[in-house]
């Protein structure tokens, strides 16, 4: 049997996913989470071959969850399968270690396909999307250009951010500036939402 750990916000679709791949003669769900961090939770107590995550999660994004599973759990492989197929997303989920990237509206009958290739050592991305990464190119911005961002998108002022990331605020507002240049920006709230779109945040 293959186990697999479902980490999925929404209950009502992780009991449907959970009730899909139940079908399946050789996939069985070991375990299932709600936050990112319940997600690293399951993987270490279940110890299953497959950690199936979503992204955007309360607590830990899907994408932190992957590299904090694979450093505890080296034997576990991790697919994303999310709603927001966003070129950025897609690049951060590999250079995490995920070994595939998935939307949710692919068929059911796909995502077991794709569980066994994955456990098989394949990597399985969305085609559409892999070629919507490539042509976005890679992420502009810096760590510590995203950290600000990130950190900006809630409206702090720039105390606020300079206090909760141990920055000064000439250097916050350097970060800033350098990221709203890059993203093609007006102000910081344009260049959050762009870098969001892309999935850069």
């Amino acid at each position: 049997m293959i186990r697999v750990v479902l980490a999925e916000d929404q209950a009502m679709v992780r009991g449907a996913l959970a009730s899909l791949l139940g079908l399946e003669p050789d996939i069985e769900v070991v375990g299932e989470a709600a936050t990112g961090e319940d997600a690293v939770a399951a993987v270490v107590s279940a110890r299953p071959d497959i950690a199936l995550l979503d992204i955007e999660m309360p607590v830990m994004d899907g994408i932190t969850a992957t590299a904090e599973i694979l450093r505890a759990a080296p034997g576990c492989r991790v697919m994303i399968l999310t709603t927001f197929g966003r070129p950025g997303y897609l690049r951060r989920a590999m250079e995490a270690g995920a070994s595939a990237f998935m939307v949710k509206d692919s068929p059911a009958k796909e995502l077991a396909a794709a569980i066994r290739r994955v456990l098989g050592g394949e990597r399985v991305i969305d085609p559409g999307l892999a070629a919507a990464a490539l042509s976005a190119g890679p992420n502009p911005l810096s760590a510590r250009e995203r950290d600000v961002l990130s950190a900006a998108s809630d409206g702090s002022t720039i105390g606020d951010i300079a206090g909760r990331l141990h920055l000064s605020e000439g250097t916050v507002r350097n970060y800033l500036s350098s990221a709203i240049q890059k993203t093609h920006a007006r102000n910081r709230i344009e260049a959050v939402q762009r870098a969001e779109a892309q999935g850069w945040l």
